[in-house]
Formats: C-alpha cells, structure tokens, sequence
C-alpha cells in the first residue's frame, strides 16, 4: 500500500472526508479550515446525546476553548471544560483517575461525549478515559497539533505512559470522528510543530517513496504552513493511516510499520522522565538510528540512511542519539510494547517507502547504540567501539 504522488486535495474552505473503514466501528476523518466553529453541529449529527465533557489544557483552552464551547452551546449541548496540565505529565494514571472522578462527580451518563481538544497527550488520555467511563462513552477527537492531527488521533490507540515505559497502559478505542481543522496549527510553538513533521517524514519513509520526495522538494514551504502543501500533507498522512488502521486496527501486522522510530524513540522519552524531549524530537532521533541500524544489518544502502537523515536535519529536528549508556538504552527498550517472546521488534527500512518488521540481537543493537557516531562514512562503514 502506497500514498498516490498526486493525490486530490481539497482547496481552502472545502472539505476533506477520510473515511476510517472499521465495519460498525467506521468514522470519518473531517479536514477543513475553521472546522473548530462546527464541532458542535458534527457532533449533533449523531443524535446521540446533548452534554459533552470537553478536556484540554490551559493553553489550548485558551487559544481554542471558547470558540468550541460556544459551537457545542449553539447545538444544544450542555458543556463542561475539564483542564489538565500542558505537558507529559498529564498521560498518568493520577490524572486518568482524576478525570474520571471529575466524569462521575457530574453524574456524566453514557450519551455524554468526551471532547479530547488537544495534541496526542489530551487525545492519549481523553480516548483512554472515554473507553473506560461506563464501559465506553462517545469520543470526539479534535487535535490541534501537526503530531496529532497526522497520527495520534486516528486509530483508536488510547492510554498513558507508566513510570518504567511509554504507553505500557492503555486500550483500543476508536473515536466517532476525527476534527482537524489546519488554521490550529498556526498558533502552535515552533517547536512542537517541528517534533510533529517526525510523524509526516515516517509516512514517506514507510509507505510512499513519492510523498517523501514531495517533503523533500516542499519542505521549506511545509515549514512555513504554506496552505497547499500543508492540505497534501495532511490528507496524504490521514489517508495513510486510515488505510493501515483498517487493514490492522489491533497492530497484529501491517499496523506495527507506523511504529517507525518509535522503538529508540519511546526508550529515549523514558530514560529523560518525557521532559527533555518531545515525542517527535525522540521519534525523529529513532528513525535516523532505525535507518543506520538497516544498514549496519546489511538491509538497506547508506543512501536510505543518508535521505532520511538530511530530511529530518532539514525540518529541524534532532538526528544524533542522546549521551544515555547503551546499557540503559536497552533496558529501556525491553519495556517496549513491541517487545515480543522476549524478542525486540524494530521497522527497519530497506528503501525509502519499503520498511520490514523483525527482531533484532541485543548484541547487535548495543553495537549499533555503541557506534562512536551515527554518521556512517561513504561506504557504510562503522568503527566499533
């Protein structure tokens, strides 16, 4: 499965439906400007309630808030704003407990919709207290940042980190519809919209050697939000994983390829207490390392390595693994969900829009952790330490 080079996209103002074919479990993806005014007739649409629960932070609520309360209000919605902290710290039991003691304190019933308007962190938690709250409440995921509005709230993985690993707690649970609306991400910080390209670099890398050449020729304009490349590039991610999610909702196969330099990445995010990295940050460092580690394995030329590298140094972001002992490293990557029989999983790409999915030696990751440099020479050499 591929991403078309030309894809249709929608012009500004009009709007782009991507459907999530999951049986009776099916929603859509909406992208359109100033969709943040339509939530609450969306919503409507279903006749499946009229209260709402809507989680944010403070930054967001104060940025996007308003205008999504007064939309629900507008419908008919009775609405509540439940705030959590602006940050990681927010993916942890003590505040999926928290929001929940917040849900049955209000008497909130089973029709009552949970409103996740955030990044992947609120949509992490919310979709994760929704699918715990009397079993399963209605979920409406309205991301404003490029990670999740690309990835994280689409496909219905949902929970919070645990003290020793990265999402080690958690369920499937799939929204009733996804919201984006791209005029959010002209007020998110450099940096977050930065970490969020990791995600959009990933699908070039794993399923669409024409999308990846696309953000290579377009990369500058998509650093500037230029409004057409920014459409291809979120309607050419939402299609890919929609696909994927529909081929795999579980990750029993095909699914596990959107893991893509999430391996290293969540061992990173781990081992600096998810503060001194975003999760693109650590994901766009994993990639660049997942990307060498295939050519250490004798799976991919150094050119794969070397695209890939220059493509995510030219959005940016981070390309060397941190100073973290490779002892370490590796335990930390043991707590990883993809560990299997005891046995460490990565995506490994073989050519740009190739990937395989295999296990690999623990004396061949600390040899690839212990390499003097990430950079390889001409010839794809490494020094051993």
């Amino acid at each position: 499965m591929t991403v078309q080079r030309h894809i249709e996209v929608p012009t500004e103002g009009e709007v782009s439906r991507i459907p999530v074919a999951l049986s009776d479990r099916a929603y859509d993806i909406l992208i359109q400007d100033s969709l943040l005014d339509g939530v609450g007739d969306r919503l409507a649409a279903f006749h499946a309630g009229q209260s709402a629960v809507v989680l944010t932070n403070s930054t967001v609520r104060r940025l996007y808030g308003t205008r999504v309360k007064r939309s629900l209000c507008r419908a008919g919605f009775k609405t509540v704003t439940l705030i959590v902290p602006d940050n990681e710290q927010a993916k942890s039991l003590k505040w999926f407990s928290a929001v929940l003691d917040e849900l049955v304190k209000r008497r909130c019933e089973r029709s009552t919709w949970l409103v996740a308007l955030g990044g992947g962190v609120i949509g992490d938690l919310g979709g994760f207290v929704a699918s715990a709250y009397l079993r399963g409440i209605p979920l409406a995921q309205v991301p404003t940042t490029l990670v999740a509005q690309v990835d994280s709230s689409i496909g219905g993985k949902t929970g919070v980190n645990h003290r020793m690993g990265k999402n080690l707690i958690g369920a499937f649970y799939q929204p009733k519809l996804v919201l984006v609306d791209p005029a959010a991400l002209c007020t998110l910080p450099a940096r977050d919209y930065r970490a969020g390209m990791a995600e959009v670099i990933k699908y070039g890398v794993i399923g669409s050697e024409g999308f990846f050449e696309f953000l290579e020729a377009h990369m500058e304009k998509a650093m500037g939000l230029d409004p057409p490349v920014l459409r291809k590039i979120l309607t050419c991610c939402c299609r890919t994983k929609a696909e994927v999610v529909a081929e795999d909702e579980r990750e029993g196969d095909r699914r596990r390829i959107l893991n893509f330099g999430h391996t290293l990445g969540h061992a990173v995010e781990t081992l600096s207490g998810y503060r001194r990295y975003q999760h693109g940050e650590a994901v766009a460092i994993g990639m660049v390392w997942a990307a060498g580690l295939a050519r250490c394995l004798g799976l991919a030329e150094i050119d794969v390595e070397n695209r890939i590298r220059a493509l995510v140094s030219c959005a940016g972001l981070p390309v060397e693994r941190p100073p973290y002992r490779p002892a370490a490293v590796l335990r930390a990557m043991r707590q990883d969900k993809k560990v299997s029989d005891k046995h460490i999983h990565f995506v490994l790409p073989t050519a740009i829009g190739k990937v395989v999915v295999q296990p690999v030696s623990e004396p061949d990751i600390l040899m690839a952790l212990r390499t003097a440099s990430p950079r390889a020479d001409r010839d794809g050499r490494v020094s051993r330490p």
